[in-house]
C-alpha cells in the first residue's frame, strides 16, 4: 500500500466520527469514545448497542466502512487490544492484560 494510506484513513475516520455522532440522536450519543487505528472503545446506555451500530453504518455514503460491536460479557468484561476491562458495581473499572486463550508464555530466545 501507499505510506499515506494509514495517515489518510485517520483522517478519514476522524471526519467520519465527528459527523455520526454530532448527528446521532442524544439518546444513543456514547458517553465515552476512544479509537485506535480501527478499534473502538464507547461506553454507551444499556441497550442501545444495536441502535448505534445501526446508526453508525449510515453515515458513510460509499458502504465501504462497516462497522461491528461487542458488548461486556455476563462477568462485565471486555477485551479492548491488550487490556481486559473490567466494570466494576460501584462504577469504576479495572484493567488487567488480555491474553488470548491460545497464549502459553513461550517465547524464543534470540
Amino acid at each position: 500500500g501507499d505510506p499515506l494510506s494509514a495517515v489518510m484513513s485517520r483522517f478519514l475516520m476522524e471526519d467520519l466520527e465527528e459527523k455520526a455522532i454530532s448527528i446521532a440522536p442524544a439518546h444513543i450519543r456514547p458517553m465515552f469514545w476512544r479509537r485506535y487505528v480501527d478499534d473502538i472503545l464507547e461506553i454507551i446506555k444499556t441497550g442501545h448497542t444495536q441502535q448505534l451500530t445501526d446508526h453508525l453504518n449510515t453515515v458513510d455514503n460509499t458502504g465501504n466502512i462497516k462497522f461491528t460491536h461487542e458488548e461486556e460479557e455476563t462477568n462485565k468484561t471486555i477485551a479492548f487490544l491488550d487490556m481486559n476491562i473490567h466494570h466494576i458495581d460501584d462504577g469504576s473499572i479495572k484493567i488487567t492484560i488480555y491474553r488470548k486463550p491460545t497464549h502459553r508464555d513461550q517465547y524464543l530466545l534470540w
